[in-house]
């Protein structure tokens, strides 16, 4: 296993149950701060809801951070390999439509951790949506425009 690249270690060993939560984290192509740009992150938040509309996932708490997002999800349905990759794909379109960009907008792998307590969602989530403040983004999470949990 040491010899594999880390995009491959991460696949070892994930599984997708249909009304598991996860934690999913992901990163942008060489970490670039994209979504400084808060209309570029929106355009990621959309494709959360498409997912939630087409039955795929219910979006629980979520953070676009300028170079990642976390997304705390319940899969309802398909892979969590699937959904991740939807939401990449077709962010990186509109992405990069919107702004001019070309090529890739995310690393290839993604992290998730399978979620079980009511108890800890509630503090993940917290977690979570708490992230500019550890970035030094901003003051109060009132201050980012960038998250929202079903929770807070």
């Amino acid at each position: 296993m040491a010899d594999l690249p880390a995009s491959h270690r991460l696949r070892i060993g994930r599984l997708s149950e249909p009304n598991r939560i996860y934690l999913i984290t992901t990163n942008t192509h060489k970490r670039l701060p994209i979504f400084d740009n808060f209309h570029l992150g929106r355009l990621v938040v959309w494709q959360f809801r498409i997912a939630q509309y087409q039955g795929l996932a219910n979006s629980l708490a979520w953070v676009i951070m300028p170079d990642h997002f976390h997304w705390i999800v319940e899969l309802r349905k398909g892979s969590l390999a699937d959904l991740i990759c939807q939401v990449k794909s077709k962010s990186t379109r509109t992405v990069n439509g919107a702004s001019g960009r070309k090529g890739r907008l995310w690393q290839e792998s993604f992290h998730d951790s399978a979620l079980r307590k009511e108890d800890d969602l509630v503090k993940m989530a917290r977690y979570v949506v708490a992230n500019p403040l550890r970035a030094g983004l901003v003051e109060r999470i009132g201050d980012y425009p960038l998250w929202d949990a079903i929770w807070l």
